[in-house]
């Protein structure tokens, strides 16, 4: 058993403090790739894509009142697996720093068993991280499936997604074009702004501690199951532990991050609904297809979401769309250049009372 344990933790040793990264980009673009190797996108539908960029650009602009860059970076699943893996790596990180109890020590070896849990923690979660970042690509268009800090405002779209969306609900690919970049550019924007990203990581801070927490349960049961009883079990199906997780219950982080993450969602679904009305008519279909497609049978974007404690199904959803439609009704969606600062996110209680968002924002003395 000795030397058994001494060759994982050379190995281990060997893989630098980066090994659950580097084990999670390896996972994530297995899944990414799937059973049809990811295409490129057609050149003639990035091209297509591409020509709408700088058109919607100018329309994104006059919403906040703001200059910002229009390119847009036509990509495939895996393209879009990497930029999420980079840009999730910051909220993620601090959970593969959790380490493992010495609770064993009192036992046989325990010590060892200890370090090697430890060891094996971040692991696990490089694991569930790249098996949730390769299926989030699958369906989703691009970053803004997910409503998280950016590092930067880049803009990936996934062309075949697109298609493969205009296809099955019988819509024109420029409509799906057009609508996709309109949220993409909405959401970028406001994602990537200092004050926003800052207002949204300090509320994932304590989402992602509990998570944390769940992953800290994980090593524990890790260190229960490695002893010299349980071990053989352990080594013959070690995807047994990962049945075993459950996401934290409903708390004031989640509810938190839920508000604020369901009202950003409903926003860059307006504005995306009001550009692309803008530009080519009024697209009814494409607003019904495009909540069907959001809410229904998502469970790549679900999981990704879950990773950070956030609900992407829920009646949270449902007020959030209210929020926004009254705001808009009332003041126009130019109310909401709150969300490009630091003040401008919703909280729980003000989710079911749009007014009070308003009154709060509009008087703010960042406003």
């Amino acid at each position: 058993m000795g030397d058994m344990f001494g060759d994982l933790f050379k190995m281990l040793g060997q893989q630098g403090p980066d090994a659950w990264f580097q084990t999670a980009t390896q996972l994530a673009l297995n899944v990414a790739r799937g059973d049809d190797g990811d295409p490129n996108p057609q050149p003639r539908e990035r091209q297509r894509l591409e020509e709408f960029a700088p058109l919607v650009g100018r329309h994104v602009d006059a919403l906040f009142g703001v200059s910002s860059p229009h390119e847009v970076t036509a990509v495939n699943r895996s393209a879009l697996t990497l930029a999420a893996l980079a840009q999730w790596r910051p909220l993620i990180a601090p959970m593969a720093d959790s380490r493992a109890t010495s609770e064993l020590d009192e036992i046989e070896d325990g010590a060892m068993m200890a370090q090697l849990a430890a060891s094996l923690g971040p692991l696990f979660l490089g694991f569930q991280m790249g098996s949730v970042a390769g299926h989030f690509s699958e369906r989703a268009w691009s970053l803004s499936a997910l409503v998280l800090p950016r590092e930067d405002d880049t803009r990936h779209l996934v062309v075949n997604n697109l298609v493969a969306f205009a296809e099955e609900w019988s819509l024109e690919r420029d409509e799906v074009y057009v609508f996709a970049l309109s949220r993409e550019f909405v959401a970028s924007l406001v994602l990537s702004q200092p004050g926003t990203g800052d207002a949204l990581r300090a509320l994932l801070v304590d989402a992602v501690r509990e998570s944390a927490a769940a992953q800290g349960d994980l090593l524990q049961r890790l260190q229960g199951m490695m002893n010299p009883d349980n071990l053989a079990s352990f080594m013959s199906n070690p995807e047994a532990l990962l049945d075993e997780i459950e996401l934290p219950g409903e708390t004031d982080a989640t509810r938190a991050i839920n508000a604020a993450s369901a009202v950003l969602s409903a926003f860059f679904d307006a504005a995306a609904d009001e550009i692309t009305t803008a530009i080519m008519g009024p697209r009814p279909s494409l607003s019904e297809a495009w909540r069907r497609h959001r809410f229904s049978d998502a469970r790549g974007e679900d999981a990704a979401a879950a990773l950070f404690g956030i609900s992407n199904q829920g009646p949270h959803h449902d007020l959030a769309r209210t929020f926004v439609s009254d705001i808009a009704a009332r003041y126009t969606l130019s109310a909401f250049g709150a969300l490009l600062r630091v003040d401008g996110l919703p909280s729980d209680a003000e989710l079911k009372d749009a007014t009070h968002w308003y009154e709060r924002v509009t008087n703010s003395p960042l406003a």
